[in-house]
């Protein structure tokens, strides 16, 4: 592909050395020597980047710039002056240049900027897709090694890495990333099928889980007189915050990990499971006036802030607490304006419900998924919504503030994208990446069983419940009508299955920079 440039210069015949050189490079160079006739041009031919003089008599380059910014605004324009004074460079700047360079210039820097106002995408593309490259082997056996689930978080870790490294380039290699990260999701399943009963069993082997975050992280900060501000966005992926992360890191010191989701990575368990700091059947045990089982009509989770204080109690805890639930901007705006009463609490808890809201509206709205009709723009929904919302306000008050914040979730969600088989009776729930039930009927290779509930520490509605859990990109399909049923659900984000992006989830520690 030819590039074609234009250089607009009152001493354009200087530049001879310059534009021979950047021809033999392959580019197309249009020169002028002041803006009347770059404007003519502009208006006429297409330029794939604008070389711009600052001082030239008549039309000065910053009065030249902005036309140009009218009549075409995509275009890259890099700025060349002698002038090194600061508002010259922050006016051009304030007016959205590309580049700025200082004259002399050499053939080499113009090039370097060439190379990133045109070619970035391509050279972005070429050195991710030879890193991956290099990386696939190394990678694969990683995954193939992995005994541990700090091993597989450093795997799940470098699948994102390398996904969002590739997901803005145009590069073949997508596809060979998507099969490996198949691949760990069958092996991280199989570890699970390993351990999960274990960890349940032996509480001291296990790596951090659900019931274990006021424990080990907000307790503990209590204890050295902290006063912490625990905000858990519900369905949130660790992808998901690596792009939210880029949005605040100016801002805060960050102390960023993993923790696993306990089973089913479903909120009414896994975020029970937080508050409570107890398994869902000791919740079901100790406090059935707080459970609420999976054929209930009311809500799965209205009984959070009587959990936390549970929680407390059976700690011996004197600490103050207030809790809030935000499900939309009205919600969020209110939230702020009470934002300074709560400052005499000791911890407060935010929940944040618009990444599940995302996920469920993708599914039921043609429109949503074709919004988010892929991973990325999974990602690009939510920073857009981070960016826009009134919860960047709240980071922003918190980072001039003396909290520690710490940020997690209940649970990840996995794009399903295939279909297993499970026959149920009418109390079976309707969740699609698990299922409990007295009469299911599936093939035991394609899932994991649960037969004795209570071993998981799971409520048993009756004496033959059985759980079964999808592993992998798996949705379970009912026989009847299943060809419209896979139509509809296929490519949905769903949750309370066993993969990484479900249960190996973001536990993140800020504390403001300017504390």
């Amino acid at each position: 592909m030819d590039y074609k440039l234009l250089w607009i210069d009152d001493e354009i015949e200087l530049l001879k050395a310059h534009t021979l050189f950047l021809e033999k490079k392959g580019y197309e160079v249009v020169t002028v020597s002041n803006g009347y006739d770059a404007l003519e041009l502009c208006g006429e031919q297409n330029f794939d980047l604008i070389l711009l003089d600052e001082n030239m008599p008549g039309m000065s380059g910053l009065e030249t710039l902005s036309h140009i910014k009218e009549v075409c605004p995509a275009v890259p324009v890099v700025m060349v002056t002698k002038s090194e004074e600061e508002n010259i460079m922050e006016q051009a700047i304030g007016s959205q240049i590309a580049d700025y360079l200082i004259k002399p210039v050499n053939p080499l820097q113009i090039l370097s900027t060439l190379k990133k106002n045109i070619h970035q995408k391509e050279i972005v593309t070429e050195v991710a897709q030879s890193a991956y490259q290099q990386n696939f082997g190394k990678l694969g056996m990683q995954i193939n090694d992995s005994l541990t689930t700090q091993d597989w978080m450093e795997v799940y870790k470098k699948l994102v890495y390398w996904e969002l490294q590739l997901s803005e380039t145009d590069s073949s290699m997508k596809e060979m990333l998507t099969m490996q990260k198949q691949e760990a999701n069958n092996m991280y399943a199989r570890f699970v099928k390993k351990n999960y009963l274990k960890w349940i069993e032996h509480p001291e082997e296990r790596p951090t889980m659900s019931l274990d975050i006021f424990k080990k992280h907000i307790f503990p900060a209590l204890n050295e007189g902290e006063k912490v501000f625990l905000i858990v966005i519900d369905n949130f992926r660790y992808d998901q915050w690596c792009v939210l992360r880029d949005e605040i890191a100016d801002s805060f010191n960050i102390e960023e990990n993993l923790y696993t989701s306990i089973l089913p990575t479903a909120t009414q368990y896994a975020r029970n499971a937080i508050f409570s700091g107890l398994m869902p059947q000791q919740i079901a045990k100790m406090f059935p006036e707080l459970w609420v089982d999976e054929d209930s009509e009311e809500g799965k989770n209205l009984n959070e802030a009587p959990l936390i204080q549970t929680q407390l109690e059976r700690y011996r805890r004197k600490n103050t607490f207030s809790y809030h639930k935000v499900n939309d901007s009205q919600a969020a705006e209110k939230f702020l304006r009470e934002l300074p009463n709560l400052k005499h609490f000791d911890l407060n808890v935010l929940v944040l419900n618009f990444i599940d809201m995302l996920s469920h509206a993708r599914t039921e709205s043609r429109m949503v998924r074709e919004l988010a009709n892929n991973e990325a723009a999974y990602r690009s929904i939510t920073q857009s919504w981070f960016r826009h919302s009134a919860v960047k306000d709240l980071f922003r008050i918190l980072a001039q503030s003396d909290y520690r914040i710490i940020l997690t979730t209940d649970h990840g969600s996995i794009r399903a994208t295939n279909a297993i088989k499970v026959v149920g009776d009418k109390n079976t729930n309707t969740n699609l990446r698990y299922k409990l039930g007295k009469n299911l009927s599936y093939n035991p290779k394609e899932v994991m069983e649960i037969k004795e509930p209570a071993k998981a520490q799971l409520p048993s509605p009756n004496l033959s419940t059985t759980y079964v859990f999808a592993t992998g990109a798996d949705f379970f399909a009912y026989p009847n009508n299943y060809n419209y049923y896979v139509s509809y659900f296929k490519d949905t984000f769903q949750h309370g299955g066993i993969s990484m992006e479900e249960m190996l989830i973001p536990l993140i520690t800020l504390q403001g920079k300017k504390r």
